[in-house]
């Protein structure tokens, strides 16, 4: 049997278990209204790489951004991870391909998106940019 690169095989199979993952997601989205992770005391943990290395990782900014979406503040959400923004409608692409819900014309694109290898360039690349202390570059850091 080859091996699989389906990222949630057992997903597919299992209705529960979809279900709990989008029960997990719905209740992450509950949690995001109503605390403000930028509030002094929040229960939310800080960023563990920022912590320890002092250093913005791609995901800085991304439970700042996530509580702007979910308040419709596409402005503060951009300031706080604008990768993250960004690739959100590839993010949802790559989902409905999993969850079988694409057209056949869209599963193309889909398996080409998915490519991890440009993915990781970009990820590299948007790291090191947001830790320049430039202009344009410092914009990219969190909270800019």
């Amino acid at each position: 049997m080859p091996a699989t690169t389906d990222p949630l095989p057992g997903y597919r199979r299992h209705p529960v278990g979809l279900a709990l993952l989008g029960l997990a997601a719905a209740a992450g989205a509950v949690v995001l209204w109503h605390v403000d992770p930028r509030q002094a005391g929040s229960p939310l943990p800080p960023c563990p790489s920022e912590w320890l290395t002092g250093l913005f990782c791609p995901g800085c900014g991304t439970t700042r951004a996530l509580h702007a979406l979910l308040h419709l503040d596409v402005a503060s959400a951009m300031a706080m991870n604008p990768l993250l923004v960004l690739s959100l409608p590839f993010v949802a692409l790559l989902l409905a391909n999993q969850l079988f819900a694409l057209p056949e014309g869209w599963r193309s694109l889909a398996r080409r998106i998915g490519d991890a290898r440009p993915w990781a360039v970009v990820l590299i690349t948007y790291a090191v940019l947001r830790n320049l202390p430039w202009e344009p570059f410092s914009w990219l850091a969190p909270g800019a």
